[in-house]
Protein backbone atom coordinates (compact mmCIF):
# COMPACT_ATOMS: atom_id res chain seq x y z
CA UNK A 1 0.00 0.00 0.00
CA UNK A 2 1.30 3.85 -0.79
CA UNK A 3 1.68 6.45 2.26
CA UNK A 4 -1.03 7.86 -0.36
CA UNK A 5 -3.96 6.01 0.72
CA UNK A 6 -3.57 7.46 3.91
CA UNK A 7 -4.66 10.75 2.81
CA UNK A 8 -8.42 8.74 2.06
CA UNK A 9 -7.83 6.44 5.36
CA UNK A 10 -7.21 9.48 7.77
CA UNK A 11 -10.35 11.50 6.83
CA UNK A 12 -12.33 8.21 7.37
CA UNK A 13 -11.02 7.33 10.37
CA UNK A 14 -12.01 10.84 11.66
CA UNK A 15 -15.53 10.45 10.13
CA UNK A 16 -15.98 7.49 12.41
CA UNK A 17 -14.29 9.41 15.29
CA UNK A 18 -16.70 11.77 14.88
CA UNK A 19 -19.52 9.84 14.66
CA UNK A 20 -18.21 8.51 17.85
CA UNK A 21 -17.92 12.00 19.96
CA UNK A 22 -20.27 12.63 22.46
CA UNK A 23 -19.33 16.25 23.30
CA UNK A 24 -18.29 19.27 21.56
CA UNK A 25 -14.75 18.97 23.04
CA UNK A 26 -14.28 15.73 21.60
CA UNK A 27 -15.60 16.89 17.99
CA UNK A 28 -12.85 19.65 18.04
CA UNK A 29 -10.10 17.07 19.69
CA UNK A 30 -10.88 14.56 16.65
CA UNK A 31 -10.69 17.19 14.11
CA UNK A 32 -7.49 19.03 15.24
CA UNK A 33 -6.33 15.71 15.68
CA UNK A 34 -7.05 14.66 12.24
CA UNK A 35 -6.18 17.90 10.10
CA UNK A 36 -2.90 18.01 11.71
CA UNK A 37 -2.03 14.91 10.68
CA UNK A 38 -2.94 15.69 7.46
CA UNK A 39 -0.78 18.31 7.19
CA UNK A 40 2.01 17.03 9.00
CA UNK A 41 1.34 13.76 6.18
CA UNK A 42 1.30 16.61 3.38
CA UNK A 43 4.52 18.41 4.62
CA UNK A 44 6.66 15.38 4.90
CA UNK A 45 5.35 13.99 1.37
CA UNK A 46 6.31 17.59 -0.19
CA UNK A 47 10.28 16.91 1.67
CA UNK A 48 10.33 13.44 0.22
CA UNK A 49 9.09 13.98 -2.99
CA UNK A 50 11.69 17.30 -3.09
CA UNK A 51 14.42 14.81 -1.88
CA UNK A 52 13.46 11.74 -4.20
CA UNK A 53 13.56 14.83 -7.36
CA UNK A 54 17.10 15.57 -6.27
CA UNK A 55 18.24 12.14 -5.74
CA UNK A 56 17.83 11.53 -9.55
CA UNK A 57 14.49 9.87 -9.92
CA UNK A 58 12.90 11.67 -12.99
CA UNK A 59 9.64 8.96 -13.13
CA UNK A 60 6.16 11.00 -14.16
CA UNK A 61 4.72 9.78 -11.04
CA UNK A 62 6.05 8.68 -7.65
CA UNK A 63 4.57 7.07 -4.62
CA UNK A 64 2.93 4.82 -6.84
CA UNK A 65 0.17 1.70 -5.83
CA UNK A 66 -2.32 0.41 -8.11
CA UNK A 67 -4.77 -2.64 -7.58
CA UNK A 68 -7.62 -3.00 -9.80
CA UNK A 69 -11.10 -2.41 -8.06
CA UNK A 70 -13.96 -3.60 -11.23
CA UNK A 71 -11.98 -5.65 -13.42
CA UNK A 72 -14.71 -5.75 -15.96
CA UNK A 73 -14.35 -1.57 -16.70
CA UNK A 74 -10.87 -2.03 -16.09
CA UNK A 75 -11.06 0.33 -12.90
CA UNK A 76 -8.34 0.34 -10.55
CA UNK A 77 -7.42 1.98 -7.13
CA UNK A 78 -4.42 3.47 -8.62
CA UNK A 79 -2.42 6.14 -7.13
CA UNK A 80 0.91 8.05 -7.43
CA UNK A 81 1.85 12.13 -6.69
CA UNK A 82 3.81 14.18 -9.40
CA UNK A 83 5.00 18.20 -8.61
CA UNK A 84 1.64 19.38 -9.77
CA UNK A 85 -0.65 16.94 -7.43
CA UNK A 86 1.77 17.19 -4.27
CA UNK A 87 1.20 20.88 -3.57
CA UNK A 88 -2.44 20.69 -4.29
CA UNK A 89 -2.09 18.05 -1.44
CA UNK A 90 -0.43 20.49 0.56
CA UNK A 91 -2.62 23.75 -0.19
CA UNK A 92 -5.71 21.49 0.60
CA UNK A 93 -4.22 20.32 4.17
CA UNK A 94 -3.26 23.70 4.99
CA UNK A 95 -6.69 24.92 4.07
CA UNK A 96 -8.37 21.95 6.40
CA UNK A 97 -6.37 22.71 9.27
CA UNK A 98 -6.82 26.25 9.54
CA UNK A 99 -10.46 25.98 8.51
CA UNK A 100 -11.20 23.90 11.35
CA UNK A 101 -10.36 26.53 13.71
CA UNK A 102 -11.96 28.86 11.53
CA UNK A 103 -15.45 27.16 12.79
CA UNK A 104 -14.32 26.44 16.17
CA UNK A 105 -17.36 28.77 17.67
CA UNK A 106 -20.03 27.00 14.75
CA UNK A 107 -23.02 26.35 16.58
CA UNK A 108 -25.78 24.46 15.96
CA UNK A 109 -25.20 20.63 14.94
CA UNK A 110 -21.51 21.64 15.22
CA UNK A 111 -20.74 17.24 14.82
CA UNK A 112 -22.90 16.84 12.09
CA UNK A 113 -21.39 20.12 10.11
CA UNK A 114 -17.51 18.63 10.79
CA UNK A 115 -18.81 15.40 9.41
CA UNK A 116 -20.19 16.50 6.24
CA UNK A 117 -16.88 19.08 6.26
CA UNK A 118 -14.53 15.82 6.77
CA UNK A 119 -16.17 13.99 3.37
CA UNK A 120 -15.91 17.06 1.44
CA UNK A 121 -12.01 16.76 2.05
CA UNK A 122 -11.90 12.98 1.48
CA UNK A 123 -13.27 13.75 -1.59
CA UNK A 124 -10.36 16.17 -2.14
CA UNK A 125 -8.04 14.26 -1.47
CA UNK A 126 -8.92 10.91 -3.29
CA UNK A 127 -9.11 13.20 -6.67
CA UNK A 128 -5.76 14.66 -6.37
CA UNK A 129 -3.96 11.49 -5.17
CA UNK A 130 -5.86 9.17 -8.15
CA UNK A 131 -4.41 8.31 -11.35
CA UNK A 132 -7.49 6.27 -12.69
CA UNK A 133 -9.85 8.34 -14.47
CA UNK A 134 -12.72 7.35 -12.82
CA UNK A 135 -11.81 6.79 -9.98
CA UNK A 136 -10.52 10.23 -10.09
CA UNK A 137 -14.38 11.04 -11.04
CA UNK A 138 -15.85 8.89 -8.36
CA UNK A 139 -14.13 11.07 -5.82
CA UNK A 140 -14.90 14.50 -7.42
CA UNK A 141 -18.54 13.50 -6.97
CA UNK A 142 -18.14 13.16 -3.37
CA UNK A 143 -16.31 16.03 -3.25
CA UNK A 144 -19.41 17.86 -4.28
CA UNK A 145 -22.49 16.14 -2.49
CA UNK A 146 -21.58 17.46 0.82
CA UNK A 147 -21.56 21.19 -0.62
CA UNK A 148 -25.35 20.82 -1.03
CA UNK A 149 -26.15 20.17 2.99
CA UNK A 150 -22.97 22.55 4.15
CA UNK A 151 -24.81 25.17 2.50
CA UNK A 152 -28.00 24.75 2.37
CA UNK A 153 -28.03 23.93 6.17
CA UNK A 154 -25.29 25.97 7.76
CA UNK A 155 -25.22 28.43 5.38
CA UNK A 156 -26.53 32.32 5.85
CA UNK A 157 -28.93 34.42 3.02
CA UNK A 158 -30.62 32.88 0.54
CA UNK A 159 -29.35 29.59 1.14
CA UNK A 160 -31.78 27.01 -0.14
CA UNK A 161 -31.50 28.76 -3.78
CA UNK A 162 -27.83 29.22 -3.57
CA UNK A 163 -26.99 25.50 -2.70
CA UNK A 164 -29.81 24.12 -5.23
CA UNK A 165 -28.20 26.09 -8.15
CA UNK A 166 -24.56 25.29 -7.23
CA UNK A 167 -25.49 21.26 -6.89
CA UNK A 168 -27.37 21.56 -10.05
CA UNK A 169 -24.48 23.48 -12.45
CA UNK A 170 -22.46 21.45 -11.20
CA UNK A 171 -24.17 17.93 -11.73
CA UNK A 172 -24.75 19.44 -15.34
CA UNK A 173 -20.40 19.47 -15.45
CA UNK A 174 -20.33 16.12 -13.87
CA UNK A 175 -23.01 14.63 -16.47
CA UNK A 176 -20.62 15.77 -19.08
CA UNK A 177 -17.39 14.92 -18.06
CA UNK A 178 -19.05 11.09 -17.70
CA UNK A 179 -19.72 10.94 -21.00
CA UNK A 180 -16.48 12.24 -22.10
CA UNK A 181 -14.28 10.34 -20.07
CA UNK A 182 -16.03 7.18 -21.28
CA UNK A 183 -15.54 8.24 -24.37
CA UNK A 184 -11.95 8.31 -24.34
CA UNK A 185 -11.44 4.82 -22.63
CA UNK A 186 -13.40 2.97 -25.47
CA UNK A 187 -12.03 4.92 -28.56
CA UNK A 188 -8.33 4.80 -26.74
CA UNK A 189 -8.99 1.31 -27.23
CA UNK A 190 -7.16 1.27 -23.89
CA UNK A 191 -7.27 -1.60 -20.99
CA UNK A 192 -7.02 0.45 -18.53
CA UNK A 193 -8.06 3.84 -17.33
CA UNK A 194 -4.65 5.04 -16.17
CA UNK A 195 -4.02 8.43 -17.43
CA UNK A 196 -0.73 8.33 -18.16
CA UNK A 197 -1.09 5.12 -19.96
CA UNK A 198 -3.69 6.13 -22.03
CA UNK A 199 -1.91 9.37 -22.59
CA UNK A 200 1.11 7.43 -23.63
CA UNK A 201 -0.68 5.13 -26.13
CA UNK A 202 -2.32 9.10 -27.56
CA UNK A 203 -3.85 6.81 -29.99
CA UNK A 204 -7.55 8.79 -29.93
CA UNK A 205 -8.80 9.14 -33.37
CA UNK A 206 -8.69 13.49 -33.61
CA UNK A 207 -12.64 13.78 -34.71
CA UNK A 208 -12.90 11.86 -31.61
CA UNK A 209 -10.25 14.50 -29.70
CA UNK A 210 -12.59 17.09 -31.23
CA UNK A 211 -15.85 15.85 -29.80
CA UNK A 212 -14.65 14.81 -26.06
CA UNK A 213 -12.40 17.44 -25.57
CA UNK A 214 -15.06 20.35 -25.18
CA UNK A 215 -17.11 17.67 -22.67
CA UNK A 216 -14.31 17.51 -20.30
CA UNK A 217 -12.91 20.96 -20.68
CA UNK A 218 -16.34 21.94 -19.99
CA UNK A 219 -17.58 19.57 -17.41
CA UNK A 220 -13.78 20.72 -15.37
CA UNK A 221 -14.45 24.14 -16.21
CA UNK A 222 -18.02 24.27 -14.22
CA UNK A 223 -16.15 24.03 -11.36
CA UNK A 224 -13.32 26.24 -12.48
CA UNK A 225 -15.61 29.33 -12.48
CA UNK A 226 -15.51 29.38 -16.65
CA UNK A 227 -17.79 31.79 -18.22
CA UNK A 228 -20.23 31.74 -18.97
CA UNK A 229 -21.06 28.64 -16.68
CA UNK A 230 -20.02 30.79 -13.33
CA UNK A 231 -22.88 31.89 -11.91
CA UNK A 232 -23.07 29.80 -9.30
CA UNK A 233 -20.23 30.63 -7.74
CA UNK A 234 -20.88 33.99 -6.22
CA UNK A 235 -24.02 32.78 -4.77
CA UNK A 236 -22.57 29.60 -3.45
CA UNK A 237 -19.77 32.06 -2.11
CA UNK A 238 -22.22 33.84 -0.30
CA UNK A 239 -24.02 31.53 1.38
CA UNK A 240 -21.62 29.03 2.56
CA UNK A 241 -20.38 29.09 6.67
CA UNK A 242 -16.73 30.55 6.42
CA UNK A 243 -14.79 27.01 6.51
CA UNK A 244 -16.84 25.62 3.81
CA UNK A 245 -16.13 29.15 1.99
CA UNK A 246 -12.42 28.80 2.19
CA UNK A 247 -12.37 25.00 1.24
CA UNK A 248 -14.49 25.63 -1.46
CA UNK A 249 -12.62 28.86 -3.03
CA UNK A 250 -9.43 27.56 -1.79
CA UNK A 251 -9.60 24.27 -2.77
CA UNK A 252 -12.47 22.59 -4.58
CA UNK A 253 -12.41 25.32 -7.38
CA UNK A 254 -9.05 23.94 -8.43
CA UNK A 255 -9.92 20.46 -8.70
CA UNK A 256 -11.48 22.45 -12.12
CA UNK A 257 -8.24 23.61 -13.37
CA UNK A 258 -6.21 20.80 -12.47
CA UNK A 259 -9.06 18.56 -14.02
CA UNK A 260 -8.82 20.50 -17.26
CA UNK A 261 -5.01 20.01 -17.51
CA UNK A 262 -4.55 15.79 -16.29
CA UNK A 263 -7.49 14.62 -18.25
CA UNK A 264 -8.91 17.03 -20.73
CA UNK A 265 -5.60 18.54 -22.65
CA UNK A 266 -2.90 15.41 -21.20
CA UNK A 267 -4.86 12.95 -22.65
CA UNK A 268 -6.42 14.75 -25.78
CA UNK A 269 -3.26 17.17 -27.23
CA UNK A 270 -4.47 17.48 -30.51
CA UNK A 271 -8.05 18.65 -29.72
CA UNK A 272 -6.13 20.86 -26.98
CA UNK A 273 -4.40 22.38 -29.99
CA UNK A 274 -6.99 22.78 -32.28
CA UNK A 275 -9.96 24.23 -29.90
CA UNK A 276 -7.81 25.93 -27.59
CA UNK A 277 -8.70 29.56 -29.30
CA UNK A 278 -12.52 29.19 -28.18
CA UNK A 279 -11.72 28.32 -24.90
CA UNK A 280 -8.80 31.19 -24.76
CA UNK A 281 -11.79 33.51 -25.60
CA UNK A 282 -13.86 32.16 -22.75
CA UNK A 283 -11.10 32.14 -20.36
CA UNK A 284 -10.40 36.42 -21.21
CA UNK A 285 -13.38 36.97 -20.64
CA UNK A 286 -14.04 35.27 -16.94
CA UNK A 287 -10.60 37.30 -16.00
CA UNK A 288 -11.60 40.47 -17.55
CA UNK A 289 -15.81 39.98 -16.19
CA UNK A 290 -14.61 38.80 -12.91
CA UNK A 291 -12.93 41.77 -11.95
CA UNK A 292 -15.15 44.12 -13.73
CA UNK A 293 -18.14 42.60 -11.81
CA UNK A 294 -16.18 42.87 -8.38
CA UNK A 295 -16.40 46.65 -8.51
CA UNK A 296 -19.32 46.91 -8.57
CA UNK A 297 -20.40 44.72 -5.29
CA UNK A 298 -21.28 46.38 -2.16
CA UNK A 299 -21.19 42.60 -0.04
CA UNK A 300 -17.72 41.72 0.63
CA UNK A 301 -18.14 37.73 0.09
CA UNK A 302 -19.62 38.64 -3.68
CA UNK A 303 -16.05 41.13 -3.85
CA UNK A 304 -14.19 37.34 -3.23
CA UNK A 305 -16.56 35.51 -5.10
CA UNK A 306 -16.04 37.50 -8.46
CA UNK A 307 -12.45 38.02 -7.37
CA UNK A 308 -12.17 34.28 -7.19
CA UNK A 309 -13.73 34.20 -10.74
CA UNK A 310 -11.37 36.21 -12.48
CA UNK A 311 -8.59 34.17 -10.69
CA UNK A 312 -9.49 31.11 -11.29
CA UNK A 313 -10.30 31.99 -15.01
CA UNK A 314 -6.51 33.31 -15.19
CA UNK A 315 -5.56 30.04 -14.39
CA UNK A 316 -7.12 27.71 -17.36
CA UNK A 317 -5.95 31.22 -20.08
CA UNK A 318 -2.53 30.31 -18.57
CA UNK A 319 -2.79 26.47 -19.10
CA UNK A 320 -4.44 26.77 -22.30
CA UNK A 321 -1.21 28.91 -23.79
CA UNK A 322 0.68 25.48 -23.45
CA UNK A 323 4.40 27.46 -22.86
CA UNK A 324 5.99 26.07 -19.60
CA UNK A 325 6.11 29.49 -17.74
CA UNK A 326 2.30 29.91 -18.62
CA UNK A 327 1.23 26.48 -17.02
CA UNK A 328 4.03 26.45 -14.08
CA UNK A 329 2.44 30.11 -12.99
CA UNK A 330 -1.28 28.39 -13.74
CA UNK A 331 -0.36 25.98 -10.69
CA UNK A 332 1.56 28.78 -8.88
CA UNK A 333 -1.81 30.87 -9.11
CA UNK A 334 -3.91 27.81 -8.11
CA UNK A 335 -1.81 27.47 -4.97
CA UNK A 336 -1.22 31.13 -4.25
CA UNK A 337 -5.16 32.11 -4.98
CA UNK A 338 -6.19 29.29 -2.31
CA UNK A 339 -4.35 30.35 0.15
CA UNK A 340 -5.36 34.05 -0.73
CA UNK A 341 -9.38 33.46 -1.04
CA UNK A 342 -9.20 31.12 1.83
CA UNK A 343 -7.51 34.16 4.16
CA UNK A 344 -10.15 36.53 3.05
CA UNK A 345 -12.91 34.41 3.58
CA UNK A 346 -11.95 33.45 6.77
CA UNK A 347 -11.77 36.87 7.22
CA UNK A 348 -15.18 38.06 5.90
CA UNK A 349 -16.61 34.69 8.22
CA UNK A 350 -14.85 36.96 11.25
CA UNK A 351 -16.20 39.98 10.80
CA UNK A 352 -19.99 39.18 9.49
CA UNK A 353 -20.25 36.79 12.84
CA UNK A 354 -19.46 40.66 14.64
CA UNK A 355 -21.07 43.17 12.96
CA UNK A 356 -23.69 40.60 11.20
CA UNK A 357 -23.71 42.63 7.92
CA UNK A 358 -21.58 42.11 4.57
CA UNK A 359 -22.02 45.46 3.59
CA UNK A 360 -18.99 47.53 2.91
CA UNK A 361 -21.15 50.81 3.02
CA UNK A 362 -21.87 49.58 6.65
CA UNK A 363 -17.93 48.40 7.70
CA UNK A 364 -16.46 51.72 8.28
CA UNK A 365 -13.77 52.42 10.66
CA UNK A 366 -13.69 48.88 11.70
CA UNK A 367 -9.35 49.63 12.01
CA UNK A 368 -10.65 51.41 15.13
CA UNK A 369 -12.79 48.53 16.34
CA UNK A 370 -11.14 45.44 15.26
CA UNK A 371 -7.39 46.33 14.56
CA UNK A 372 -6.40 42.40 14.00
CA UNK A 373 -8.82 41.70 11.80
CA UNK A 374 -8.77 44.92 10.13
CA UNK A 375 -4.62 44.26 9.44
CA UNK A 376 -5.67 40.76 8.15
CA UNK A 377 -8.16 42.32 5.57
CA UNK A 378 -5.83 44.29 4.28
CA UNK A 379 -2.37 41.92 3.79
CA UNK A 380 -4.89 39.63 2.00
CA UNK A 381 -6.02 42.62 -0.32
CA UNK A 382 -2.38 43.39 -1.21
CA UNK A 383 -1.84 39.77 -1.46
CA UNK A 384 -4.85 39.73 -4.12
CA UNK A 385 -3.94 42.97 -5.69
CA UNK A 386 -0.06 41.15 -6.39
CA UNK A 387 2.06 43.14 -4.00
CA UNK A 388 5.77 42.12 -4.59
CA UNK A 389 6.91 39.47 -1.56
CA UNK A 390 3.24 37.62 -2.04
CA UNK A 391 2.52 34.94 -3.46
CA UNK A 392 0.12 36.55 -5.60
CA UNK A 393 2.97 38.79 -7.78
CA UNK A 394 4.90 35.89 -8.57
CA UNK A 395 1.88 33.53 -9.74
CA UNK A 396 0.35 36.75 -12.11
CA UNK A 397 3.59 37.64 -12.87
CA UNK A 398 4.82 33.91 -14.22
CA UNK A 399 1.69 33.39 -16.44
CA UNK A 400 2.21 36.89 -17.88
CA UNK A 401 5.76 36.41 -18.89
CA UNK A 402 5.07 33.26 -19.87
CA UNK A 403 1.87 34.03 -21.89
CA UNK A 404 3.81 36.41 -23.67
CA UNK A 405 6.30 33.79 -24.95
CA UNK A 406 3.66 32.26 -26.90
CA UNK A 407 3.87 34.38 -29.97
CA UNK A 408 1.18 34.31 -32.07
CA UNK A 409 -0.97 37.78 -32.66
CA UNK A 410 -4.33 36.74 -31.06
CA UNK A 411 -2.50 35.11 -27.97
CA UNK A 412 -0.92 38.37 -27.42
CA UNK A 413 -4.15 40.48 -27.38
CA UNK A 414 -5.72 38.00 -25.16
CA UNK A 415 -2.83 38.46 -22.74
CA UNK A 416 -2.46 42.25 -23.45
CA UNK A 417 -6.62 42.21 -22.45
CA UNK A 418 -6.42 39.61 -19.47
CA UNK A 419 -3.21 42.21 -18.09
CA UNK A 420 -5.64 45.12 -17.84
CA UNK A 421 -7.22 42.80 -14.85
CA UNK A 422 -4.51 44.02 -12.46
CA UNK A 423 -5.82 47.51 -12.57
CA UNK A 424 -9.13 46.80 -12.02
CA UNK A 425 -8.12 44.20 -9.14
CA UNK A 426 -6.47 46.92 -7.66
CA UNK A 427 -9.55 49.10 -7.78
CA UNK A 428 -11.79 46.81 -6.10
CA UNK A 429 -9.26 46.19 -3.35
CA UNK A 430 -8.43 49.71 -2.48
CA UNK A 431 -11.90 50.92 -2.29
CA UNK A 432 -12.84 47.69 0.03
CA UNK A 433 -9.90 48.99 1.95
CA UNK A 434 -10.08 52.11 2.36
CA UNK A 435 -13.32 51.69 3.69
CA UNK A 436 -11.65 49.64 6.22
CA UNK A 437 -8.80 51.29 7.07
CA UNK A 438 -9.87 55.11 7.25
CA UNK A 439 -13.55 56.15 7.43
CA UNK A 440 -16.01 56.72 10.45
CA UNK A 441 -17.69 54.31 12.81
CA UNK A 442 -20.26 53.21 10.53
CA UNK A 443 -22.38 52.48 13.80
CA UNK A 444 -22.27 53.03 17.27
CA UNK A 445 -23.01 50.04 18.09
CA UNK A 446 -19.86 48.37 16.79
CA UNK A 447 -17.93 50.33 19.39
CA UNK A 448 -18.83 47.02 21.42
CA UNK A 449 -17.57 44.94 19.21
CA UNK A 450 -14.43 42.23 20.54
CA UNK A 451 -11.64 41.90 18.21
CA UNK A 452 -10.14 38.13 17.13
CA UNK A 453 -10.50 35.28 19.43
CA UNK A 454 -7.45 33.08 20.00
CA UNK A 455 -8.59 30.53 17.35
CA UNK A 456 -9.06 32.45 14.67
CA UNK A 457 -6.02 34.82 15.47
CA UNK A 458 -4.34 31.36 14.95
CA UNK A 459 -5.91 30.21 11.65
CA UNK A 460 -5.66 33.86 9.80
CA UNK A 461 -1.87 33.54 11.18
CA UNK A 462 -0.97 30.59 9.78
CA UNK A 463 -2.65 31.76 6.09
CA UNK A 464 -1.05 34.91 6.08
CA UNK A 465 2.24 32.89 6.87
CA UNK A 466 1.58 30.37 4.17
CA UNK A 467 0.63 33.46 1.82
CA UNK A 468 3.96 35.60 2.56
CA UNK A 469 5.95 31.96 2.88
CA UNK A 470 5.15 31.78 -0.77
CA UNK A 471 5.70 34.89 -2.25
CA UNK A 472 9.16 35.47 -0.35
CA UNK A 473 10.69 31.65 -1.11
CA UNK A 474 8.67 30.35 -4.19
CA UNK A 475 11.77 28.73 -6.04
CA UNK A 476 10.90 25.60 -4.05
CA UNK A 477 7.77 25.31 -5.48
CA UNK A 478 7.78 26.69 -8.98
CA UNK A 479 11.11 24.13 -9.31
CA UNK A 480 8.56 21.28 -8.02
CA UNK A 481 5.81 22.88 -10.57
CA UNK A 482 7.87 22.83 -13.45
CA UNK A 483 8.89 19.36 -12.87
CA UNK A 484 5.38 17.99 -12.98
CA UNK A 485 4.09 20.10 -16.25
CA UNK A 486 6.81 18.95 -18.39
CA UNK A 487 6.00 15.54 -19.21
CA UNK A 488 2.23 16.76 -19.94
CA UNK A 489 2.99 19.89 -22.01
CA UNK A 490 5.63 17.36 -24.09
CA UNK A 491 2.50 15.27 -24.84
CA UNK A 492 0.51 17.94 -25.59
CA UNK A 493 3.46 19.77 -27.38
CA UNK A 494 4.31 16.74 -29.84
CA UNK A 495 1.11 17.35 -31.93
CA UNK A 496 2.40 20.94 -33.24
Amino acid sequence: MSILTLFVVIPVVMLLGLWLSRNLNQVRGVMVAGSTALLLLSIWLTVAFVQARNAGNTDVMLFTYSTPWFRPLNIAYSVGVDGISVVMLLLSSIIVFTGTFASWQLKPMTKEYFLWFTLLSTGVYGFFICTDMFTMFMFYEVALIPMYLLIGVWGSGQKEYAAMKLTLMLMGGSALLIIGILGIYYFSGATTMNVNEIAAMNNIDPEIQNVSFPLIFIGFGVLGALFPFHTWSPDGHASAPTAVSMLHAGVLMKLGGYGCFRVAMYLLPAAAQELSWIFLILTTISVVYGALSACVQTDLKYINAYSSVSHCGLVLFALLMMTKTACTGAILQMLSHGLMTALFFALIGMIYGRTHTRDVRRLGGLMKIMPFLSVGYVIAGLANLGLPGFSGFIAEMTIFVGSFENAGTFHTACTIIACCSIVVTAVYILRVVGKILFQEVADPHYLELTDATWDERFSVCCLIFSVAALGMAPMWASNVISNGVEPILNVICQNL
